[in-house]
């Protein structure tokens, strides 16, 4: 069963999606727009694409993702931290 929950970070409500198991989810939207209300696609872009944010999400995927490619992940992880490199959620769903 699925449920959506709110919880309060420094004034700012963040929605939980919790489906009873491990596999619960945060909404990454509603954490930026306590940075910046109008702009929260440009915050979630910008963070997707550090270089850090980058060696995460590969961790993540080889531990989650029995479909990871991680030779195609060394392109993204390689140009992440460049003024050039850009990745959207949508993309990153269709890579890995």
């Amino acid at each position: 069963m699925t449920t959506t929950k709110k919880i309060n970070a420094n004034g700012t409500e963040i929605s939980v999606l919790l489906q009873g198991n491990e596999n619960d989810y945060i909404c990454l939207t509603d954490i930026a727009r306590f940075k910046d209300n109008q702009r929260t696609d440009y915050i979630i872009q910008n963070w997707m694409r550090a270089r850090n944010t980058i060696e995460y999400l590969g961790v993540w995927e080889q531990l989650h993702n029995p479909n990871f490619n991680p030779i195609e992940f060394d392109g993204f992880r390689n140009q992440s931290g460049l003024n050039s490199f850009s990745l959207t959620p949508k993309e990153l769903d269709w890579h890995v």
